[in-house]
């Protein structure tokens, strides 16, 4: 896909609110037959008579998601139909900003072009569509170019995700890590499992030690606005493969455990969309890569296991493993990088997919303007979240009466526990934890999102960072 900016070329693409108005003789036609009645994603196309007519519905009811939607689909029929090249006037909107108009539109375009057929024999056939969007501001034009870049590390994610653990094990998502964000200045370290073992991260190489594939610890930095103390740390849970241990999963649950390290792959991301926009900020990304497998090395449900922090851990449930390598990335990253807030994202647990599906992603925090930022970017991004409650009442749950903490809260307040596990490390810093258990990977295509791996956060933590908040 290519965008040119004002450029009168191409099949003229109208857009249409319900009270609009278009001295056209075909538009008249169509309207009084009631075969285009401008609702907000209705779509006439007739390439034949150059006739293109797109709803926006209501104009007050018109937000930049809905336009991500009309878009994408827009650009799903004019593939359909070979067009090869389109024009749009950009609309002046009051209740939309002029930035909010041209992201809306462009990431529609965009999103129609992510197809992981990397696996397939007959790949689909090259097409082109060049837009032309005409009227656009320089401020547009930065936007565009911009969300390019943003769109290129989201896709970069899916693909991390939605590869298989016999592509993608530890060693392969360091060296991915390395490759994608080393040439844009980010430092990106990598330790193996003799150097994991000498810092202390117990709990992290408790969980790793069962599989043949060696545990990483990968940790990047982008440092680049030197008039900031602030840095923020992206933690992403890195489970290339989870069989769930001795706790071993159902077999139809190990289907899709593959992509157990959407987590760490959104944190990869993020800090690639940040460096390739030349964002003013200063991140840390820690990912403690490793397998949860089964064989004679593999922790067990009894084990008491120390951890980076000093605290020790009882393991109730081997398949509550993310939380675990969680508490030592967790606590590297405020103790040793001298972060000063932290998110950590993980495909957590079952118990958010039940409450939330995966239309939501559930958080967790202790400190409400941090989250209350994020959740600001979540808007701008077109990425849903839903606080859940930061009580202190379920930390009982956690409790355990041979170690300092149990890994396991039980199965009430699942995603609660799980995060309240991961606050008992952070140092005390502001904090929010996601878990993308239901958001990361789609069990079926939902709008503009595919099948598969999403690239959840990407843009939110983009939008949040850039803010610099």
């Amino acid at each position: 896909m290519k965008f040119n900016f004002n450029n009168e070329k191409g099949l003229l693409v109208h857009l249409m609110f319900e009270d609009s108005a278009l001295k056209c003789d075909v538009f008249s036609k169509l309207v009084e037959k009631k075969i285009f009645s401008k609702k907000s994603g209705e779509i006439y196309l007739d390439i034949y008579n150059g006739a293109c007519f797109v709803g926006l519905g209501k104009k007050e009811e018109l937000e930049v998601d809905n336009l991500r939607e009309i878009f994408f689909k827009l650009a799903n029929e004019l593939k359909a139909k070979k067009v090869e090249e389109v024009q749009i006037e950009l609309p002046k909107l009051e209740n939309i900003c002029e930035e909010g108009i041209v992201t809306g539109i462009t990431e529609g375009f965009i999103q129609s072009e992510y197809d992981f057929n990397r696996f397939k024999s007959d790949k689909n056939d090259k097409y082109e569509l060049v837009v032309n969007l005409n009227k656009a501001t320089e401020k547009q034009i930065k936007e565009v170019e911009d969300l390019e870049n943003l769109m290129s590390a989201v896709f970069e994610t899916r693909d991390l995700v939605n590869l298989p653990s016999n592509y993608i094990y530890p060693e392969t998502l360091a060296k991915n890590a390395q490759e994608l964000l080393s040439p844009l200045g980010v430092k990106v370290s990598i330790y193996g499992k003799e150097e994991i073992k000498k810092m202390g991260m117990e709990a992290f190489y408790a969980v790793g030690k069962g599989s043949d594939n060696e545990p990483r610890l990968i940790v990047m930095e982008y440092d680049n606005n030197s008039d900031s103390n602030e840095k923020i740390a992206l933690v992403g849970k890195g489970i290339t493969y989870d069989a769930g241990g001795y706790s071993l999963k159902p077999s139809d649950s190990m289907k899709t455990m593959f992509c157990d390290m959407g987590g760490a792959a959104s944190v990869i991301g993020t800090i690639l969309a940040l460096a390739k926009n030349k964002v003013k900020t200063n991140v840390v990304g820690v990912v403690a890569a490793c397998e949860n497998a089964v064989s004679g090395h593999s922790y067990k449900p009894g084990d008491i296991i120390g951890s980076l922090s000093g605290k020790t851990i009882e393991v109730d449930n081997t398949d509550a493993e993310g939380r675990v390598t969680l508490a030592d990335s967790v606590y590297y990253a405020t103790k040793f990088k001298n972060a000063t807030k932290v998110i950590d994202l993980a495909t957590l647990t079952g118990a958010c997919l039940v409450a939330l599906g995966e239309v939501y992603t559930g958080a967790l925090t202790n400190n409400q303007e941090f989250y209350n930022n994020l959740l600001e970017a979540s808007y701008k991004a077109g990425e849903k979240i839903w606080q859940l409650p930061y009580d202190k009442e379920f930390k009982k749950l956690n409790k355990s009466h041979v170690a300092d903490i149990k890994n396991s809260g039980g199965r009430l307040g699942g995603t609660i526990t799980a995060g309240l596990f991961i606050s008992e490390f952070i140092n005390d810093l502001p904090w929010v934890h996601l878990d993308i258990a239901g958001t990361a990977f789609l069990s079926s295509a939902n709008s503009y999102l595919p099948k598969g791996a999403t690239g959840v956060h990407v843009k939110t933590l983009y939008y949040l960072l850039k803010e610099d908040k």
